[in-house]
């Protein structure tokens, strides 16, 4: 893992958990590593994983087994979702906006970036 030096490193952990979990590489039930294995498999201090863990059974999204480890907890897709697409509209999209509207740019510009969401739009049709 590569890390920032714009975040701190228990925040980048935990987006990379987030990331792990959204894209379904750990899925709801899953162990995941120990605090002591992951510090040494991103080699960093076992406080700062432990840090991030925590900040992630405080959301809910991980659950922690006293003596048997840490879970991705049942409903961790569905709450990460909804935390994400708060922070994108809240934090993420203004700017993005901004942006747009100072530079001109119209929908042949941002094509492919349509293109995403008209695929997006397919799948969730498919869901109903």
């Amino acid at each position: 893992m590569d890390f920032s030096e714009h975040k701190n490193i228990f925040l980048q952990i935990r987006d990379w958990m987030v990331d792990q979990i959204l894209t379904g590489k750990l899925q709801p039930g899953d162990k995941i590593p120990s605090v002591r294995e992951l510090a040494a498999d991103i080699e960093v201090n076992r406080n700062t994983v432990m840090r991030s863990y925590a900040l992630l059974e405080e959301e809910g999204i991980l659950e922690n087994k006293r003596g048997i480890g840490f879970f991705v907890s049942l409903g961790a897709k569905s709450t990460l979702l909804n935390i994400q697409r708060k922070e994108f509209f809240l934090e993420v999209l203004p700017p993005i906006i901004h942006q747009i509207q100072v530079l001109n740019l119209n929908s042949g510009d941002l094509e492919s970036l349509l293109t995403v969401i008209h695929s997006n739009d397919n799948k969730y049709e498919k869901e109903q």
